[in-house]
């Protein structure tokens, strides 16, 4: 067999390359290096899940301009002035049972990109990801364009927005289980939590800059709101195709030159006395070390097995409950909450809403830095969420207070809300889609990703469900919700926290061992 050094497989790497690459190259006259092809990797993946996100956010924004009524305020439900705010409705959303259906919208898309999240995790594992991604992207975009154009072609059956949503979370669904691959191909372990929490702000910059363009083309007609995002979706759809290298193999450039690599290297067997030690599933794979073999992808079964995988897991579910019902829900219970006596416009609401996201961004970032500093992710995700609750409570009971209350709230809820929910499905699920037990296999980053992700967005499908229902009667109801679901979310990593806080005492204990032998003894 020929090696990579070899002129001929030289030019096979090339060949394999996206066409934007070889395209820099030929400008250039000389191949990228790898620092290089890692920030193109890190601009081009940012890019693709914030317009993900942006194009995901639209229909929270035009929910009350779909159904501008209040379920909660219905002695306004004849005001001229809420009326003028909020516009007459598009049938069939502006019935009594506008929220629910609405909610019916939320789940149908939600219930099928978690399962499509499963799916997507599988064939990424054994599919090119650039091309994978740009099918998912350039199809998210069209089916997020066909629910605007029922605008235009004044479509009024409901079926045809519940088709249209389920299809666009099948292509959604392709999105992160693919970008958290593609960053765990190029990038190493060391400080991950801080690197993937900044990194991850793309899902709150998605969210905001949905939110804004949605908001801003609004006053043109609700259709615009989804059809600028879903043509922006598909632009960047392409832009990943021409430039997008999945990993440092089809670039033909060394990863291990970068010396913190070493980490991700597959584990030889260590001998403890007469004992050899092997990695937990190499015996179940048929793998062991020395044998060279090409990586296979891991079975579904097998990555549920992965320590950590399920608590973090079923965490996740409660997690994204919480954190989607915000996403879907927030700019529709803004504008129908008076904040100091006064009703926002849709577009103020949908502006205001932002400021959740920019609070999540800070805590995705604050989250990834104490879990590498304490080197404790599961004590880190619990923390955050049992934070959340209290905060939740101050939010629902003083937010409406004043403006300046309403968005310090905001932003400290956005803070301990999306903390957690971005540590999991970062770090933690590169941590464990690159665990010591797979013996370096980089081919199980997508499945278990999407093992996380998608059993949370099980979860994000049911809270906006249950909150287009509870709603109706109250939003407190909603809020004791998400506090339960903050508790519980909470309650599934307490094995994995008392894990950790006990490694720690060890370590402490040895540590103190340690300093007292080396003490010199005085005699009194």
């Amino acid at each position: 067999m020929g090696s990579i050094s070899d002129p001929e497989n030289k030019q096979q790497k090339a060949n394999t390359k996206p066409p934007g690459i070889r395209l820099l190259e030929y400008t250039k006259k000389s191949n990228l290096s790898f620092k290089t092809h890692q920030a193109i990797v890190l601009t081009i993946t940012f890019l693709a899940y914030a317009s993900y996100h942006a194009a995901r956010k639209t229909t929270s924004i035009i929910k009350s301009s779909l159904d501008p009524q209040s379920p909660e305020n219905s002695f306004l439900q004849s005001s001229k002035t809420l009326s003028w705010l909020l516009g007459t409705g598009w049938a069939p959303f502006d019935g009594s049972n506008g929220t629910q259906l609405l909610g019916d919208l939320d789940l149908a898309f939600l219930f099928v990109y978690s399962i499509g999240m499963f799916f997507s995790g599988h064939i990424g594992d054994r599919m090119n990801l650039r091309i994978f991604l740009t099918i998912g992207m350039i199809g998210t975009g069209l089916f997020t364009s066909l629910f605007g154009i029922g605008y235009w072609a004044n479509i009024h059956n409901f079926y045809y927005y519940l088709t249209v949503q389920m299809l666009a979370g099948l292509f959604q669904s392709t999105g992160w289980p693919s970008v958290v691959a593609v960053i765990g191909n190029w990038f190493k372990k060391s400080n991950r939590g801080l690197v993937m929490g900044v990194w991850n702000a793309h899902t709150s910059v998605g969210n905001i800059s949905g939110s804004l363009i949605a908001s801003y083309f609004l006053k043109y007609g609700w259709g615009w709101s989804m059809v600028v995002p879903g043509l922006m979706i598909t632009l960047v759809g392409l832009l990943l195709y021409m430039f997008l290298l999945v990993d440092p193999q089809s670039a033909g450039v060394d990863k291990d030159k970068d010396k913190d690599q070493d980490e991700d290297k597959p584990v030889s067997p260590e001998k403890i006395g007469t004992e050899v030690v092997q990695p937990l599933l190499a015996v179940k794979l048929g793998r062991y070390p020395g044998l060279h073999e090409k990586e296979s992808p891991i079975g579904f079964m097998e990555a549920w097995k992965i320590p950590g995988v399920a608590p973090f897991a079923f965490c996740l579910f409660f997690a994204k409950l919480v954190a989607y019902t915000f996403l879907y829900w927030l700019p529709f219970y803004i504008s129908h909450t008076a904040i100091d006596g006064e009703y926002l416009s849709d577009v103020a609401a949908g502006n205001l809403s932002t400021l959740f996201d920019v609070g999540g961004v800070a805590g995705g970032i604050l989250a990834g830095h104490i879990s590498d500093r304490l080197n404790a992710r599961a004590i880190t995700a619990a923390s955050f969420m049992y934070c959340a609750i209290p905060v939740l409570y101050l939010y629902r009971n003083y937010g409406h207070l004043s403006m300046t209350i309403n968005i310090i709230l905001m932003l400290i809820t956005g803070v301990f809300v999306n903390g957690p929910y971005a540590l999991i499905t970062t770090a933690v699920s590169a941590d464990l889609g690159t665990h010591k037990s797979l013996k370096g296999n980089s081919r199980a980053l997508a499945t278990v990703t999407a093992i996380i992700d998608g059993t949370g967005s099980i979860g994000a499908a049911i809270g906006p469900l249950l909150t287009g229902y509870i709603s109706t009667q109250s939003w407190s109801a909603v809020f004791t919700m998400l506090m339960a679901a903050a508790f519980v979310a909470g309650l599934f990593l307490t094995r994995l926290v008392v894990a950790e806080i006990a490694t720690k005492w060890q370590d402490s204990r040895r540590g103190l061992t340690a300093s007292v032998r080396r003490s010199p003894v005085v005699d009194v």
